[in-house]
């Protein structure tokens, strides 16, 4: 049995944060835990996120962030509750840059696990500028998950 009781994730909306979303949801049914699901946002204008996706395709989500957030999180629940989460399920929206959300969360919340995808852990990108998986790994007071989510 684990000594995990609140299980915090972070999802931006896309396929692999939701891949680390499910994850987290097994983790949580596994040990009991209450499931907190975080949602880091920019509001964005419309237009512009006409022309992100237009521009950026796939890679449309790091312009995009998770607005509307509702629909973010509600598509997260849906996922959480598929993977067998049956427990309290929690949602947290906020605005700002993603490692200092999930930080923020993890702490009011109470964490004993952070649950983050892989996504930029291994692209020279995220080596230069930093990840938000090898940062919240480096930062967070308590455990973290890194799920690989490249697949």
């Amino acid at each position: 049995m684990s000594n995990y009781r609140t299980v915090v994730v972070g999802t931006d909306g896309s396929a692999p944060s939701l891949r680390a979303v499910s994850r987290a949801a097994s983790v949580a049914a596994d040990a009991g835990a209450r499931l907190v699901i975080v949602c880091a946002y920019y509001p964005t204008d419309p237009k512009d996120l006409e022309r992100a996706q237009d521009e950026l395709g796939d890679e449309a989500f790091q312009v995009m962030g998770s607005a509307p957030a509702e629909d973010t999180l509600r598509t997260a629940s849906d996922t959480a509750r598929a993977a067998g989460a049956s427990g309290e399920i929690e949602t947290f929206a906020s605005v700002g840059e993603p490692i200092a959300v999930l930080l923020a969360a993890a702490d009011k919340h109470g964490a004993d696990l952070l649950v983050v995808g892989s996504r930029g852990l291994n692209t020279l990108k995220g080596r230069i500028l930093g990840s938000v998986p090898s940062e919240v790994s480096r930062r967070s007071d308590c455990d973290v998950l890194v799920v690989r989510t490249s697949r």
